[in-house]
C-alpha cells in the first residue's frame, strides 16, 4: 500500500496505522550538521494519543526593560543548536530576543512590538501541589502528606527547570530508588511514581522537571502564536527551551550523568537497584507492552549474572534471581505484558517476555540484520517479527549505569518503558485513590 497523498515518500513507510497526520507534516528543513537531528516530534501525538495540553502554555504579556536584566539571553545558543531550519529562520526574520528567567523557568520571547511568555505550567502545578508553592531555591527535606503520607519532598534547583526528590521516612534500603529523568516529555510517569510510592514498593524518586527542547506545543497555544504573527512548526520546539546547555551538552541526560549528586541528597545506603521510568510510543495505539531495558550499549550487561540461564539455538530461557526477579515483580503492576531487551554486544540482542512464573523466555538475533525504524529519520526502533519496538539502544541507559556502578559495584538500573495507555490509566488510578483519600479524611 501506498503512502497517503500528502506523506513525505522519504519518511513514513507504507504501514497504515504508523503514518502520520498532514496536520503534523510541515514544509521544513532540517539542518544535518545541528548536534541533534530530529526530523519529527509529534509521533507520539498521532500513535501514541499523548496529552500535552497541561505542559506548556502562552501568554501576551507587558514588561519594563528592567525586567530582562536579570534573564538569560538564549537567542543565539537556539539560533545555533536549533535542529529545524524553519523555526530558526522565523526567529531571524521576527527580531525575536529569548530570554529565559532561570528560577521561574519562564521563557519570554521579545518581538519588536510585543512580548510572548511561555509558561511551564506542568512544572508549574507538580510543584505547588508538592509544597504548596513556586519554590525558587534549592531546599531542605520538608513533609508532604497531602501528596504523599510517611514521605518527604525536597526541590533542587538548576538552569533547566530542577528537579523534584522523594524520600520515604523511614526508607527500606532493599527497595529500590525511581528516577523519572524525563518527567515533562513521559506524560503521567510521575503518577506512575508516585503509585509505587504509595504502594510502598521503591524507597524514593528523582522526578525531572525541566523540559528538554523536544516537548511539543498543544494544538491551542499554537493557535495562539500563529494569531500573534509567530507561526512556530509543530514538528519541532527546541526554539524556546533549549536541548542543550550553554557548553552544547545535552540537558536530556541531566540526571543520569549526575546520578551520583541527585542520590547524595537521600539518606541511607545507596541503592542496589534503580528503575527507571520512561513513556514510549508503541507499534499501535493500543499497544499495552511494557519493554524493560537491561542495556544495549557498552557496558554490556552480563545474562549469566541475571538468574540461570539456558539457551538452545536462538531460544533462550532466563530464571531471573535477585534484583531482576524484586524489579520485574514491581514491574509487573502495570500491565501483564512485560518484555524484556537488552544486548550482550553489538551483534547480540536479546528479547524476551515474562511468563506467569517470572521466567523469561524469547530469542537472541542479531539487531543490526532484524531492527527497523517506524519511520525513517526518526530513531523509533522496532522489531517487526513481533511488531514490538526495540528500546536498547538508549544511551542514557549506559550512562545511568555507568553511573551507578560508582555508588554500588553491583547496583543494577532497569530502563523501563511505559505505554501510553498504560500511563493514562495509572493517572486515573491516582485520581481514584486521592478522592478516596479525600473522602475518608473528611469523614464521608
Amino acid at each position: 500500500m501506498a503512502p497517503s497523498a500528502g506523506y513525505p515518500v522519504a519518511m513514513v513507510k507504507s504501514r497504515p496505522q504508523r503514518t502520520i497526520s498532514p496536520l503534523f507534516v510541515s514544509d521544513f528543513t532540517v539542518d544535518a550538521d545541528a548536534p541533534f537531528e530530529r526530523h519529527l516530534n509529534r509521533l507520539e501525538v498521532e500513535i501514541g494519543g499523548e496529552d500535552y495540553r497541561e505542559l506548556k502554555r502562552v501568554e501576551l504579556v507587558d514588561l519594563p526593560e528592567s525586567a530582562f536584566a536579570e534573564m538569560v539571553d538564549l537567542t543565539e545558543r537556539l539560533l545555533h543548536t536549533t535542529q529545524n531550519n524553519y523555526n530558526r529562520q522565523l526567529l531571524i526574520d521576527l527580531q525575536v530576543r529569548v530570554y529565559l528567567d532561570q528560577k521561574r523557568y519562564y521563557v519570554y520571547y521579545r518581538l519588536p512590538q510585543r512580548t510572548i511568555r511561555f509558561v511551564p505550567s506542568w512544572r508549574e502545578g507538580v510543584l505547588t501541589r508538592v509544597f504548596g508553592h513556586l519554590p525558587l531555591e534549592t531546599g531542605d527535606w520538608v513533609s508532604c502528606p497531602a501528596l504523599l503520607p510517611g514521605y518527604s519532598s525536597r526541590y533542587l534547583a538548576d538552569e533547566a527547570g530542577g528537579s523534584l526528590l522523594l524520600q520515604a521516612d523511614c526508607p527500606d534500603p532493599e527497595l529500590p530508588l525511581l528516577t523519572v529523568s524525563h518527567g515533562p516529555y513521559d506524560p503521567h510517569t510521575l503518577e506512575v511514581a508516585l503509585y509505587f510510592l504509595r504502594e510502598g514498593r521503591a524507597r524514593g524518586a528523582i522526578i525531572n522537571l525541566g523540559f528538554s527542547g523536544r516537548e511539543p506545543l498543544a494544538d491551542q497555544n499554537l493557535q495562539k502564536l500563529k494569531g500573534w504573527g509567530v507561526p512556530l512548526n509543530p514538528s519541532n520546539i527546541d526554539v524556546i527551551y533549549p536541548y542543550t546547555d550553554a557548553g552544547g551538552h545535552p540537558y536530556c541526560y541531566k540526571q543520569e550523568e549526575g546520578l551520583c549528586g541527585f542520590i547524595s541528597h537521600f539518606s541511607g545506603s545507596a541503592p542496589v537497584l534503580i528503575v527507571d521510568v520512561h513513556g514510549y510510543v508503541g507499534t499501535s495505539g493500543d499497544d499495552r507492552r511494557v519493554i524493560v531495558g537491561l542495556g544495549g550499549l557498552p557496558p554490556y550487561p552480563d545474562p549469566q549474572r541475571m538468574g540461570k540461564l539456558e539457551i538452545d539455538g536462538d531460544r533462550v530461557r532466563l530464571d531471573p534471581d535477585g534484583r531482576l526477579r524484586q524489579g520485574l515483580q514491581m514491574i509487573g503492576a502495570l500491565s501483564p505484558q512485560i518484555m524484556v531487551q537488552f544486548c550482550t554486544d553489538s551483534h547480540c540482542g536479546y528479547h524476551l517476555e515474562l511468563q506467569e512464573d517470572l521466567s523469561l523466555q524469547g530469542r537472541i538475533f542479531d539487531p543490526h540484520q532484524e531492527v527497523e525504524n517506524l519511520l525513517r529519520g526518526e530513531e523509533r526502533n522496532y522489531l517487526p517479527q513481533e511488531n514490538v519496538r526495540w528500546l536498547p539502544s538508549a544511551g542514557a541507559n549506559a550512562l545511568q549505569r555507568i553511573q551507578a556502578c560508582k555508588l554500588c559495584s553491583c547496583a543494577g538500573c532497569m530502563h523501563v518503558e511505559i505505554p501510553t495507555r498504560i500511563r493514562q490509566r495509572m493517572a486515573l488510578r491516582m485520581k481514584e485513590m486521592a478522592i478516596t483519600d479525600s473522602l475518608t479524611s473528611s469523614g464521608l
